[in-house]
């Protein structure tokens, strides 16, 4: 491990490592262990997924968390596993068995869930296998699934036990219906679809034959289920016929009209039809007024018997015969074209029917109360905060939850209905028993019911989130309250998710969290952005515009992918935007992390060659007496950076964690301690004992700086930083950095003002160095170069650094003077450039052609000038001004002072060489 190729291969060293992770057990913690515990329960995905950027971004940023909490000494735990997808599942296999002429229905409940298990062992472990790819240091020997022995028996547990605290009852309420899956689907599985459809207007003629009313509506078929027709209390137009009944046409059936509050007068028609067994609003109407609940669709989207002579015809045949109809009938008044959200089935990629239906519900007021209750002592605390006041609100009048799902695949509802022993159906009336296994129920029923009572499981399946909901404890054993895991992780310590899920997720796992612990899960919720593409859109499979993250590991290498999502976090909470070619298949953005890859594997390469096989541990601490002025400043900027970044990991500041990181590397160590240092590591043929004294003080200081630096940026880049620290320690693959001790913050070394004083130097060398590109100068070219300054400080810290300054800009000379003594020297023609109070002169004449260099100047000013007159007409546009965005047009004048800056220097550089 002492040597590194010449060339850094990702896909290998990733590879390997990997490997080595889990041959040791590297991420698998002892709950007995020392250290304060700290645990992350991953969000779980689908066993149907495939891993998308958002996963890819997600996954890293728990990684970087929990990595570094680890470096810091804590016992953690990273808990992985995967959800059983009731919907996503159970439509896959119903599609593989169409295609064979079958239903699941043909084939029987047992062989189902045997074919849906035979599915899982092939196809459910891919999203996980592609997770590990991104280098996730979780427990895989801890991993869990939802539908797994343990967990099933909490969920089981959990049902009975709201049962028994009367949470949860079954009753017939509107729920949301998805015709193509055959089943009652939550509000998370609903995705709202701007569609371009009609409203129709047309009448309902009063009963006594003197007018009509109005009505307007998208969805003419559910008329069948008007019960009423509802105006405002306020409206004087229909005050004198609140009471009176209308006709429903085709069904002979009378409707009466109602006030309600709920109607605005002044919107369309202000009449509206109330069908509240179709539609969530309508259905609260129906019940201030004792309205009757009439079904016109039916569960597979056909139309009911209500429907009278359109009974039969699927749901949306059924609208267009409607509408015809009415025409016929005269009754059409228009048909307008209007655009508008129609709520469709994720799953079934069809709209869902609001339809009655008799289902079981959990009482959320209750729950969300405790929430609420222990809100401000308890938490979670959400990162950023203003996520606390999204989810409070959202615990504030929260309707009951429907949790039973028509499907065989998921957690069968622990509930028996009680039958006779020649009749084994059962209706909505039907008795039943809520119990933790047949046998319970079946003795239940017989001690109510009788001896001869016999008992039938409930076919429906429990809604996916509500074992998710359970996720955070029952990962580490609960019911068993005194399982080590739980004893020792829970409450767990933080939560990394979306905030598109806040309210479904993260809400419902406090609230059962609530119940059943009587503590919060998790102390912190981590709330990051999207990924959004190059065009600021967020990533769909409907626009096409998603990235698979595997192709770009495989293109840039999985810790170059890592670095630059995680860099490009401006702040907690905030989105991100991925550049990305599609055509060439590249990101600056990711080339620009795989070339910082590159610089630290350069870096390790130069310090390995440089020690001569000495590691830190041989090299031991330098001697603070012997150390050099760089050699101060870069153990000052050390310890300030590694307290810096341990602040921002603290805080889940990590973008900023990762920009401070990537200056500091790349920067200060890569391009000016490395240069400064090379002399002193290569003192040439045969040394002074003084040379030698002083190569062993810059290869400490070196060594130090590599290995610490790899340390540090361990969390991002685990795979890279893995190699290259055991490459400079030489320690064997079972003494990991994953498992080494954060770095202690060396405040002796800290050191305000020279690290001020080195900015300045290092400023005064990058002004040299562009001069010397001005003017076209050859590496090898030697020439004086003249510092201007009155700061006596300022001149005192250039005196200081003469010889750096002559080592890193080939100056032949170097001359410090006052702007009098500048201005008593004889003319000459020079290249110059101003820096705050310091000016730099370079004496050109004698080493360049001035009139090829005139010439290059006249260029830059001609390009400097045109880009003023366009940025001034621009700004001189009032339209630009006044209709660009505030952010567009600060960029564009600050663009116009820097071109104005660089016409007025290419001037006066053409003026000194006249």
């Amino acid at each position: 491990m002492s040597e590194l190729a010449k060339t850094y291969d990702p896909v290998g060293i990733e590879a390997r490592w990997q490997q080595v992770w889990e041959k040791y057990g590297a991420f698998h913690p002892d709950p007995t262990g020392k250290g304060e515990p700290f645990a992350v329960v991953i969000p779980p995905p689908n066993v149907t997924g495939s891993l998308h950027i958002g996963h890819a971004f997600n996954t890293v940023l728990i990684d970087t968390i929990v990595r570094y909490q680890r470096l810091v000494g804590k016992n953690v735990l990273c808990l992985p596993g995967t959800d059983h997808a009731s919907i996503a599942v159970q439509s896959i296999l119903e599609k593989q068995l169409k295609k064979e002429g079958k239903t699941r229905h043909d084939i029987g409940r047992e062989a189902f869930l045997e074919l849906a298990w035979r599915w899982k062992a092939e196809n459910g472990e891919r999203i996980v296998s592609q997770l590990r790819r991104l280098g996730s240091s979780v427990d895989w020997q801890r991993q869990r699934f939802t539908l797994d022995e343990g967990l099933s028996e909490a969920v089981k547990e959990a049902f009975v036990r709201l049962h028994e605290q009367g949470l949860i009852y079954r009753g017939e309420y509107l729920v949301n219906w998805c015709p193509a899956s055959g089943s009652a689907v939550s509000d998370l599985e609903v995705e709202m679809k701007e569609v371009d459809g009609h409203l129709w207007h047309f009448r309902y003629p009063l009963s006594n034959g003197e007018g009509y009313l109005e009505v307007a509506t998208t969805r003419p078929e559910t008329m069948f289920g008007d019960t009423a027709v509802a105006v405002n209390p306020t409206d004087e137009r229909f005050a004198h016929l609140v009471g009176a009944t209308l006709n429903l046409p085709f069904t002979g059936r009378q409707i009466p009209i109602v006030s309600d509050d709920h109607v605005e007068k002044e919107f369309g028609t202000g009449c509206v039809k109330v069908t509240p067994a179709h539609d969530p609003n309508d259905f609260v109407i129906g019940q201030r007024h004792g309205l009757p609940q009439v079904t016109a669709i039916c569960k597979d989207g056909t139309m009911s018997s209500a429907a009278g002579r359109f009974e039969g015809l699927d749901r949306f045949e059924a609208r267009s015969a409607v509408v015809a109809e009415l025409e016929a009938e005269g009754l059409l008044v228009k048909v307008e074209n209007y655009r508008h959200s129609v709520p469709y089935s994720e799953r079934g990629k069809v709209p869902v029917e609001p339809l009655l239906s008799t289902q079981w519900f959990i009482k959320i007021e209750p729950l969300a109360a405790r929430c609420r209750e222990v809100f401000d002592q308890q938490g979670p605390h959400f990162v950023p905060k203003r996520w606390n006041k999204v989810y409070s609100d959202w615990l504030t009048d929260i309707r009951d939850w429907c949790i039973s799902r028509q499907l065989w695949w998921g957690h069968r509802i622990p509930a028996w209905f009680v039958i006779s022993e020649t009749d084994f159906r059962h209706t909505d009336s039907t008795p039943y028993i809520v119990a933790r296994n047949e046998t319970d129920a079946l003795a239940e029923a017989k001690v109510r019911f009788g001896a001869e009572a016999r008992v039938k499981q409930d076919e429906d399946v429990l809604d996916t989130w509500f074992s998710s909901g359970l996720w955070p404890f029952s990962t580490l054993g609960w019911p068993d309250t005194d399982a080590p895991d739980f004893k020792r992780w829970y409450p767990t310590s933080t939560l990394v998710t979306g905030f598109d899920i806040i309210f479904f997720w993260v809400a419902r796992m406090t609230m059962m969290a609530g119940a059943f612990t009587g503590k919060m899960p998790f102390k912190d919720v981590y709330v990051h952005g999207l990924v959004r593409d190059e065009q600021n859109r967020k990533m769909s499979k409907s626009l096409g515009n998603g990235i698979d993250p595997l192709l770009l590991t495989e293109r840039y290498g999985t810790d170059a992918v890592r670095f630059a999502l995680v860099r490009e976090v401006a702040g907690t909470g905030q989105d991100i935007r991925l550049d990305y070619d599609r055509k060439k298949k590249s990101s600056l953005t990711l080339a620009a992390s795989r070339n910082f890859a590159n610089k630290l594997w350069n870096a390790t390469r130069f310090a390995l060659m440089s020690l001569g096989g000495d590691t830190p541990a041989q090299l031991g601490d330098p001697d603070p007496s012997a150390l050099q002025r760089a050699d101060r400043w870069i153990l000052s900027r050390l310890a300030r950076v590694n307290r810096e970044t341990s602040l921002r990991y603290d805080h889940y500041s990590l973008g900023e964690a990762a920009k401070g990181l990537y200056e500091f590397a790349w920067n200060d160590v890569c391009d000016w301690y490395l240069e400064l240092s090379k002399r002193r590591l290569n003192p040439g043929k045969n040394p002074s004992a003084v040379a030698l004294a002083d190569q062993r003080t810059a290869k400490q200081v070196l060594a130090k700086l590599i290995s610490q630096i790899n340390l540090m940026l361990h969390p991002l880049m685990p795979h890279l930083t893995e190699e290259l620290w055991h490459s400079i320690t030489a320690e064997s693959e079972t003494n990991l950095l994953a498992l080494q001790p954060w770095p202690v913050v060396d405040n002796a070394s800290l050191d305000d003002a020279l690290e001020g004083a080195f900015e300045e130097l290092i400023t005064a060398i990058r002004v040299v160095r562009n001069l010397r590109a001005i003017a076209g100068l050859k590496p090898s070219q030697s020439v004086p170069v003249r510092f201007v300054t009155e700061r006596a400080d300022l001149t005192s810290i250039l005196r200081q650094g003469i010889a750096d300054i002559i080592a890193l800009t080939r100056a032949e000379s170097v001359v410090l003077m006052t702007p009098a003594e500048a201005e008593a020297m004889p003319v000459a023609k020079v290249l110059a450039s101003v820096s705050g109070e310091l000016q730099v002169l370079l004496p050109v004449e004698g080493l360049v052609n001035l009139e090829v260099l005139k010439g290059r100047l006249d260029k830059d000013l001609v390009k400097a000038e045109r880009e003023i007159n366009n940025l001034a007409e621009r700004l001189g546009n009032p339209n630009f001004v006044d209709k660009a965005p505030p952010a567009v047009v600060a960029q564009c004048q600050a663009n116009l002072a820097e071109a104005e800056t660089q016409a007025a220097l290419a001037r006066k550089r053409l003026a000194d060489l006249v």
